[in-house]
Protein backbone atom coordinates (compact mmCIF):
# COMPACT_ATOMS: atom_id res chain seq x y z
CA UNK A 1 0.00 0.00 0.00
CA UNK A 2 1.43 3.39 -1.04
CA UNK A 3 1.85 6.33 1.32
CA UNK A 4 -1.00 8.12 -0.49
CA UNK A 5 -3.41 5.24 0.09
CA UNK A 6 -2.37 5.00 3.78
CA UNK A 7 -2.92 8.73 4.24
CA UNK A 8 -6.27 8.49 2.49
CA UNK A 9 -7.40 5.70 4.80
CA UNK A 10 -6.32 7.69 7.86
CA UNK A 11 -8.13 10.86 6.74
CA UNK A 12 -11.34 9.07 5.76
CA UNK A 13 -11.44 7.37 9.18
CA UNK A 14 -10.92 10.73 10.92
CA UNK A 15 -13.66 12.32 8.83
CA UNK A 16 -16.07 9.49 9.58
CA UNK A 17 -15.40 9.85 13.31
CA UNK A 18 -16.01 13.62 13.43
CA UNK A 19 -18.65 14.30 16.09
CA UNK A 20 -19.75 17.72 14.87
CA UNK A 21 -19.22 20.36 12.19
CA UNK A 22 -16.48 22.09 14.22
CA UNK A 23 -14.36 18.91 14.29
CA UNK A 24 -14.99 18.37 10.59
CA UNK A 25 -13.91 21.90 9.73
CA UNK A 26 -10.70 21.40 11.73
CA UNK A 27 -9.86 18.34 9.60
CA UNK A 28 -10.56 20.24 6.37
CA UNK A 29 -8.25 23.10 7.32
CA UNK A 30 -5.50 20.74 8.55
CA UNK A 31 -5.52 18.70 5.31
CA UNK A 32 -6.91 20.89 2.52
CA UNK A 33 -6.14 24.39 3.79
CA UNK A 34 -3.33 26.50 2.33
CA UNK A 35 -0.85 24.93 4.75
CA UNK A 36 -2.57 21.55 4.97
CA UNK A 37 -0.73 18.29 4.37
CA UNK A 38 -2.41 17.51 1.04
CA UNK A 39 -1.94 21.10 -0.13
CA UNK A 40 1.78 20.93 0.71
CA UNK A 41 2.07 17.64 -1.17
CA UNK A 42 0.35 19.22 -4.21
CA UNK A 43 2.90 22.07 -4.15
CA UNK A 44 5.69 19.49 -4.42
CA UNK A 45 4.54 18.38 -7.87
CA UNK A 46 6.34 21.33 -9.45
CA UNK A 47 9.72 20.06 -8.27
CA UNK A 48 9.22 16.58 -9.76
CA UNK A 49 10.38 15.34 -13.14
CA UNK A 50 7.73 14.90 -15.85
CA UNK A 51 7.65 11.13 -15.33
CA UNK A 52 7.29 11.47 -11.53
CA UNK A 53 4.61 14.11 -11.99
CA UNK A 54 2.60 11.89 -14.35
CA UNK A 55 2.59 9.19 -11.68
CA UNK A 56 2.11 11.30 -8.49
CA UNK A 57 -0.35 13.86 -9.91
CA UNK A 58 -3.32 11.53 -10.43
CA UNK A 59 -2.73 9.92 -7.02
CA UNK A 60 -2.67 13.27 -5.18
CA UNK A 61 -5.64 14.66 -7.13
CA UNK A 62 -7.58 11.50 -6.39
CA UNK A 63 -6.72 11.74 -2.67
CA UNK A 64 -7.76 15.38 -2.56
CA UNK A 65 -11.06 14.63 -4.29
CA UNK A 66 -11.84 11.65 -2.03
CA UNK A 67 -11.16 13.71 1.10
CA UNK A 68 -13.18 16.66 -0.19
CA UNK A 69 -16.13 14.42 -1.13
CA UNK A 70 -15.98 12.64 2.24
CA UNK A 71 -16.01 15.98 4.10
CA UNK A 72 -19.01 17.20 2.05
CA UNK A 73 -20.94 13.97 2.67
CA UNK A 74 -20.13 14.00 6.41
CA UNK A 75 -21.17 17.64 6.71
CA UNK A 76 -24.57 16.86 5.17
CA UNK A 77 -24.95 13.92 7.55
CA UNK A 78 -24.15 16.08 10.58
CA UNK A 79 -26.56 18.82 9.45
CA UNK A 80 -29.40 16.31 9.05
CA UNK A 81 -28.60 14.80 12.44
CA UNK A 82 -28.64 18.24 14.12
CA UNK A 83 -31.98 19.07 12.51
CA UNK A 84 -33.45 15.76 13.66
CA UNK A 85 -32.26 16.32 17.23
CA UNK A 86 -33.65 19.85 17.26
CA UNK A 87 -37.01 18.63 15.98
CA UNK A 88 -37.14 16.03 18.74
CA UNK A 89 -36.24 18.60 21.40
CA UNK A 90 -38.71 21.22 20.13
CA UNK A 91 -41.56 18.86 19.40
CA UNK A 92 -44.97 20.33 20.21
CA UNK A 93 -47.98 18.20 21.05
CA UNK A 94 -50.71 19.90 19.05
CA UNK A 95 -53.36 18.01 21.02
CA UNK A 96 -52.49 19.97 24.20
CA UNK A 97 -54.58 23.06 25.02
CA UNK A 98 -53.05 26.42 24.11
CA UNK A 99 -51.14 27.97 26.99
CA UNK A 100 -52.61 31.23 28.19
CA UNK A 101 -50.44 34.31 28.15
CA UNK A 102 -49.63 36.32 31.27
CA UNK A 103 -52.39 38.84 30.58
CA UNK A 104 -54.97 36.05 30.30
CA UNK A 105 -53.78 34.22 33.43
CA UNK A 106 -53.53 37.28 35.68
CA UNK A 107 -56.46 38.41 37.80
CA UNK A 108 -57.41 41.70 39.43
CA UNK A 109 -58.30 41.28 43.12
CA UNK A 110 -62.01 41.97 43.77
CA UNK A 111 -61.13 44.81 46.17
CA UNK A 112 -59.07 46.56 43.48
CA UNK A 113 -61.90 45.97 41.01
CA UNK A 114 -64.54 47.43 43.32
CA UNK A 115 -62.37 50.48 44.09
CA UNK A 116 -62.08 51.06 40.34
CA UNK A 117 -65.86 50.70 39.99
CA UNK A 118 -66.50 53.20 42.78
CA UNK A 119 -63.98 55.60 41.25
CA UNK A 120 -65.65 55.35 37.84
CA UNK A 121 -69.10 56.08 39.29
CA UNK A 122 -68.15 59.10 41.38
CA UNK A 123 -65.78 60.50 38.76
CA UNK A 124 -68.75 60.58 36.40
CA UNK A 125 -70.58 62.68 39.01
CA UNK A 126 -67.71 65.18 39.19
CA UNK A 127 -65.93 63.92 42.31
CA UNK A 128 -62.16 63.74 42.69
CA UNK A 129 -60.18 61.09 44.58
CA UNK A 130 -58.41 62.01 47.85
CA UNK A 131 -55.91 60.00 49.89
CA UNK A 132 -54.14 60.32 53.22
CA UNK A 133 -51.72 58.52 55.58
CA UNK A 134 -52.64 55.22 57.27
CA UNK A 135 -50.89 56.32 60.50
CA UNK A 136 -52.73 59.26 62.02
CA UNK A 137 -52.58 61.52 65.03
CA UNK A 138 -55.29 61.53 67.68
CA UNK A 139 -56.28 64.97 66.44
CA UNK A 140 -57.08 63.94 62.87
CA UNK A 141 -58.49 60.53 63.73
CA UNK A 142 -60.72 61.63 66.64
CA UNK A 143 -60.63 65.21 67.97
CA UNK A 144 -61.10 67.06 64.67
CA UNK A 145 -64.03 64.75 63.90
CA UNK A 146 -65.86 65.78 67.08
CA UNK A 147 -65.07 62.65 69.09
CA UNK A 148 -65.19 63.81 72.72
CA UNK A 149 -62.62 62.65 75.26
CA UNK A 150 -63.60 59.26 76.66
CA UNK A 151 -65.57 58.24 73.56
CA UNK A 152 -65.66 54.39 73.29
CA UNK A 153 -64.02 54.48 69.83
CA UNK A 154 -60.82 55.75 71.47
CA UNK A 155 -60.48 52.69 73.69
CA UNK A 156 -57.82 50.04 73.25
CA UNK A 157 -60.24 47.27 72.20
CA UNK A 158 -61.21 49.22 69.06
CA UNK A 159 -58.06 51.03 68.03
CA UNK A 160 -54.48 50.02 67.23
CA UNK A 161 -52.29 52.47 69.17
CA UNK A 162 -48.59 52.88 68.40
CA UNK A 163 -45.90 53.35 71.01
CA UNK A 164 -45.53 56.95 72.27
CA UNK A 165 -43.06 59.12 70.36
CA UNK A 166 -40.44 61.50 71.82
CA UNK A 167 -43.18 63.97 72.73
CA UNK A 168 -45.28 61.30 74.42
CA UNK A 169 -47.90 61.37 71.64
CA UNK A 170 -49.41 58.04 70.67
CA UNK A 171 -50.34 57.81 67.02
CA UNK A 172 -52.91 55.33 65.74
CA UNK A 173 -53.64 53.22 62.70
CA UNK A 174 -56.60 55.16 61.35
CA UNK A 175 -59.95 53.61 62.26
CA UNK A 176 -61.70 55.24 59.29
CA UNK A 177 -60.79 57.31 56.23
CA UNK A 178 -62.50 60.38 57.74
CA UNK A 179 -59.18 62.07 58.67
CA UNK A 180 -58.69 62.69 54.95
CA UNK A 181 -61.85 64.82 55.05
CA UNK A 182 -60.23 67.07 57.66
CA UNK A 183 -56.93 67.27 55.77
CA UNK A 184 -58.77 68.15 52.54
CA UNK A 185 -60.86 70.89 54.16
CA UNK A 186 -57.71 72.37 55.70
CA UNK A 187 -55.89 72.33 52.35
CA UNK A 188 -58.54 73.78 50.02
CA UNK A 189 -61.52 76.06 50.05
CA UNK A 190 -65.05 74.92 49.14
CA UNK A 191 -66.63 73.78 46.95
CA UNK A 192 -65.25 70.33 47.81
CA UNK A 193 -66.41 67.08 46.23
CA UNK A 194 -64.19 64.12 47.07
CA UNK A 195 -64.34 60.36 47.60
CA UNK A 196 -61.74 58.63 49.77
CA UNK A 197 -61.06 54.92 49.28
CA UNK A 198 -58.42 53.37 51.52
CA UNK A 199 -57.32 50.92 54.21
CA UNK A 200 -58.57 51.22 57.79
CA UNK A 201 -57.75 49.27 60.96
CA UNK A 202 -59.73 48.03 63.97
CA UNK A 203 -59.26 45.18 66.40
CA UNK A 204 -61.91 42.80 65.12
CA UNK A 205 -61.87 39.49 63.24
CA UNK A 206 -64.62 37.09 62.12
CA UNK A 207 -66.40 36.07 58.90
CA UNK A 208 -67.49 39.67 58.23
CA UNK A 209 -64.72 41.62 60.00
CA UNK A 210 -60.94 41.76 59.64
CA UNK A 211 -58.32 43.83 61.53
CA UNK A 212 -57.49 45.62 58.27
CA UNK A 213 -60.34 46.44 55.91
CA UNK A 214 -61.19 48.89 53.15
CA UNK A 215 -63.54 51.82 53.39
CA UNK A 216 -64.75 54.53 51.06
CA UNK A 217 -66.07 57.86 52.25
CA UNK A 218 -67.42 60.85 50.41
CA UNK A 219 -67.56 64.52 51.29
CA UNK A 220 -69.36 67.47 49.74
CA UNK A 221 -68.95 70.98 51.18
CA UNK A 222 -70.39 74.13 49.63
CA UNK A 223 -72.97 76.81 50.38
CA UNK A 224 -76.07 75.06 49.06
CA UNK A 225 -75.78 71.30 49.69
CA UNK A 226 -78.75 69.62 51.36
CA UNK A 227 -79.93 66.21 52.52
CA UNK A 228 -81.88 65.96 49.25
CA UNK A 229 -78.61 66.28 47.31
CA UNK A 230 -77.06 63.57 49.49
CA UNK A 231 -79.97 61.19 48.93
CA UNK A 232 -79.74 61.67 45.16
CA UNK A 233 -75.97 61.00 45.12
CA UNK A 234 -76.34 57.82 47.18
CA UNK A 235 -79.27 56.53 45.15
CA UNK A 236 -77.44 57.11 41.85
CA UNK A 237 -74.38 55.38 43.24
CA UNK A 238 -76.33 52.31 44.35
CA UNK A 239 -78.09 52.00 40.99
CA UNK A 240 -74.81 52.24 39.09
CA UNK A 241 -72.80 49.98 41.44
CA UNK A 242 -75.34 47.17 41.68
CA UNK A 243 -76.25 47.70 38.01
CA UNK A 244 -80.02 47.89 38.50
CA UNK A 245 -82.43 50.39 36.90
CA UNK A 246 -84.20 51.32 40.13
CA UNK A 247 -83.55 50.90 43.84
CA UNK A 248 -85.47 51.87 46.97
CA UNK A 249 -83.54 53.24 49.94
CA UNK A 250 -84.62 53.74 53.53
CA UNK A 251 -82.97 56.40 55.70
CA UNK A 252 -83.09 55.83 59.49
CA UNK A 253 -81.97 58.25 62.22
CA UNK A 254 -78.65 57.33 63.83
CA UNK A 255 -75.68 58.94 65.57
CA UNK A 256 -72.15 59.70 64.37
CA UNK A 257 -70.01 62.31 66.19
CA UNK A 258 -69.02 64.06 62.95
CA UNK A 259 -72.49 64.47 61.37
CA UNK A 260 -75.74 66.06 62.49
CA UNK A 261 -78.31 64.86 61.61
CA UNK A 262 -76.90 61.33 61.12
CA UNK A 263 -78.58 58.60 59.12
CA UNK A 264 -78.13 54.93 58.37
CA UNK A 265 -79.21 53.72 54.95
CA UNK A 266 -80.96 50.46 54.09
CA UNK A 267 -81.31 49.25 50.54
CA UNK A 268 -84.16 47.20 49.10
CA UNK A 269 -83.23 43.57 48.39
CA UNK A 270 -84.51 40.04 47.86
CA UNK A 271 -82.88 37.29 49.96
CA UNK A 272 -85.20 34.45 48.97
CA UNK A 273 -82.77 32.84 46.52
CA UNK A 274 -79.18 31.66 46.64
CA UNK A 275 -77.90 35.22 46.22
CA UNK A 276 -78.97 38.66 47.38
CA UNK A 277 -80.67 40.64 44.62
CA UNK A 278 -80.94 44.42 44.90
CA UNK A 279 -83.65 46.67 43.51
CA UNK A 280 -86.37 44.09 44.10
CA UNK A 281 -88.02 42.09 46.90
CA UNK A 282 -89.40 43.05 50.31
CA UNK A 283 -86.28 42.81 52.47
CA UNK A 284 -83.94 45.57 53.58
CA UNK A 285 -80.18 45.54 54.19
CA UNK A 286 -78.08 48.20 55.89
CA UNK A 287 -75.36 49.38 53.51
CA UNK A 288 -73.86 52.69 54.72
CA UNK A 289 -73.96 55.61 57.12
CA UNK A 290 -74.26 59.30 56.23
CA UNK A 291 -75.32 62.72 57.43
CA UNK A 292 -74.77 66.45 57.26
CA UNK A 293 -71.30 67.57 58.37
CA UNK A 294 -71.39 68.62 62.03
CA UNK A 295 -70.92 72.38 62.61
CA UNK A 296 -68.11 71.65 65.08
CA UNK A 297 -66.17 69.84 62.34
CA UNK A 298 -66.57 72.83 60.00
CA UNK A 299 -65.44 75.28 62.71
CA UNK A 300 -62.43 73.12 63.44
CA UNK A 301 -61.10 73.58 59.90
CA UNK A 302 -61.85 77.29 59.79
CA UNK A 303 -65.16 77.21 57.90
CA UNK A 304 -68.17 79.20 59.10
CA UNK A 305 -71.13 76.77 59.51
CA UNK A 306 -73.51 79.69 58.93
CA UNK A 307 -72.05 80.04 55.43
CA UNK A 308 -70.94 76.53 54.48
CA UNK A 309 -72.61 73.19 54.92
CA UNK A 310 -72.00 69.75 53.55
CA UNK A 311 -72.75 66.07 53.73
CA UNK A 312 -70.64 62.96 54.11
CA UNK A 313 -71.10 59.20 53.91
CA UNK A 314 -69.06 56.06 54.40
CA UNK A 315 -69.29 52.36 53.63
CA UNK A 316 -67.13 49.24 53.75
CA UNK A 317 -65.65 48.36 50.35
CA UNK A 318 -65.10 44.73 51.37
CA UNK A 319 -68.73 44.39 52.44
CA UNK A 320 -70.29 45.81 49.28
CA UNK A 321 -67.91 43.63 47.24
CA UNK A 322 -69.21 40.59 49.14
CA UNK A 323 -72.80 41.66 48.53
CA UNK A 324 -72.37 42.32 44.83
CA UNK A 325 -70.27 39.27 43.94
CA UNK A 326 -71.61 36.71 46.41
CA UNK A 327 -68.49 36.11 48.51
CA UNK A 328 -69.38 34.40 51.81
CA UNK A 329 -66.31 35.05 53.98
CA UNK A 330 -64.40 38.32 54.25
CA UNK A 331 -61.26 36.57 55.54
CA UNK A 332 -60.74 34.89 52.15
CA UNK A 333 -59.98 38.35 50.72
CA UNK A 334 -56.63 38.27 52.54
CA UNK A 335 -55.68 34.56 52.36
CA UNK A 336 -53.76 34.91 49.06
CA UNK A 337 -55.31 31.67 47.76
CA UNK A 338 -54.69 31.59 44.01
CA UNK A 339 -57.71 29.31 43.48
CA UNK A 340 -60.01 31.84 45.14
CA UNK A 341 -58.50 34.66 43.10
CA UNK A 342 -58.90 32.73 39.85
CA UNK A 343 -62.59 32.20 40.70
CA UNK A 344 -63.49 35.68 41.95
CA UNK A 345 -60.83 37.79 40.20
CA UNK A 346 -61.26 39.98 37.13
CA UNK A 347 -59.45 40.19 33.82
CA UNK A 348 -56.67 42.77 34.15
CA UNK A 349 -57.28 44.74 30.95
CA UNK A 350 -61.06 45.18 31.35
CA UNK A 351 -61.33 48.54 33.08
CA UNK A 352 -64.78 49.28 34.57
CA UNK A 353 -66.62 52.15 32.92
CA UNK A 354 -70.20 53.35 33.07
CA UNK A 355 -70.36 53.06 29.28
CA UNK A 356 -68.93 49.57 28.96
CA UNK A 357 -70.18 48.11 32.24
CA UNK A 358 -68.61 47.91 35.68
CA UNK A 359 -68.34 44.19 36.37
CA UNK A 360 -66.55 42.56 33.41
CA UNK A 361 -64.94 39.60 35.17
Amino acid sequence: MSDTEALGGELLAAIDGAANEADLEAIRIAELGKKGRISEMMKGLGKMSPDERREAGPRLNGLRDRVQNAITAKREELVEKAIAERLRAERVDVTLPVRQGAAARGRIHPISQVIDEITAIFADMGFSIAEGPDIETDHYNFTALNFPEGHPAREMHDTFFLAPDDKGERKVLRTHTSPVQIRTMEAQQPPIRIVIPGKTYRQDSDATHTPMFHQVEGLVVDKTSTIANMKWVLEEFCKAFFEVPQVKMRFRPSFFPFTEPSLEVDIQCDRSGAEVRFGEGDDWMEILGCGMVHPNVLRGVGLDPDVYQGFAWGMGIDRIAMLKYGMPDLRAFFDADIRWLEHYGFRPLDMPTLFGGLSQG
